[in-house]
């Protein structure tokens, strides 16, 4: 692993619990950890727009994120690409691959210039054997990236398309602030590359529905944007907005 991921972990750190592992596998991997698996891999890295897996392609190799940041698609039976998920440094992808014998279920592919770790399945599962407390967390991505699919399905069925744009909002900006800190005045910057089309395509939105809506929370003074761009000023107010909770606004909305 790059040297300006690996310092960020802790020294002799044992396994972290769930709240590390929000930032993303390789993180909650202690220094022991983190050399044997870099031992074991080799480093690849990816052109923008370049996939990293394909659906329906076998599944023989994990990936980690080195730095950059990856989407996750899947294709529906029209042929239309819907966005399940953003993935960042430290994030482990294609885990299903130590399972065995299981086809890819989404294409993963570059929305920035990406560097990563690629490992055989069968050689990420003898470094899973010979550190059996890693395979708690496989267990706890695997039960991260269910809960994500769950919020996502409540959300689609109680919420309207603005609420669920900025629900997603507030999670994309907790997620960017994980790997670099908020601003002097607590506004977060969304790191992943995502354009209106993806977004609304992630929330189930027309992309004019996710223009209006971006539009609404820049007057409330939530957010605001730039080309491929999104900061979020104020996630707290934000999130209440999602949740319906009404917020003094210093703008108005009309």
């Amino acid at each position: 692993m790059a040297k300006e991921v690996s310092h960020q972990g802790g020294r002799g750190r044992g396994p972290a619990d769930a709240s590390s592992l929000r930032r993303g596998f390789w993180f909650a991997l202690d220094s022991e950890q983190r050399a044997a698996l870099g031992e074991a891999a080799r480093p690849r890295s990816y052109a923008p727009r370049a996939p990293l897996v394909c659906q329906g392609d076998e599944s023989d190799h994990v990936i980690i994120i080195e730095d950059g940041w990856a989407k996750v698609t899947a294709t529906t039976e029209d042929g239309h690409d819907v966005v399940l998920a953003v993935r960042g440094p430290g994030d482990l992808i294609a885990e299903s691959a130590v399972l065995g014998s299981r086809t890819r279920s989404a294409t993963v592919t570059a929305l920035s210039p990406l560097r990563a770790l690629i490992l055989p399945a069968a050689r990420f599962t003898t470094f899973l054997d010979s550190h059996p407390e890693a395979w708690r967390l496989v267990s706890g991505t695997f039960v991260q990236r269910l809960d994500e699919a769950d919020r996502r399905l409540e959300a689609h069925l109680t919420s309207t398309g603005t609420q669920r744009l900025a629900l997603l909002l507030v999670d994309l900006a907790e997620e960017s602030a994980l790997r670099s800190p908020p601003g002097a005045d607590g506004s977060i910057d969304i790191a992943p590359p995502l354009s209106q089309t993806e977004i609304g395509s992630w929330v189930d939105a027309s992309r004019e529905t996710i223009a209006r809506g971006l539009a609404l929370l820049r007057r409330r003074g939530l957010i605001r944007t730039g080309w491929r761009k999104i900061t979020v000023i104020d996630r707290h107010a934000l999130r209440a907005f999602a949740q319906g909770i009404p917020t003094a606004s210093h703008h108005d909305d009309h």
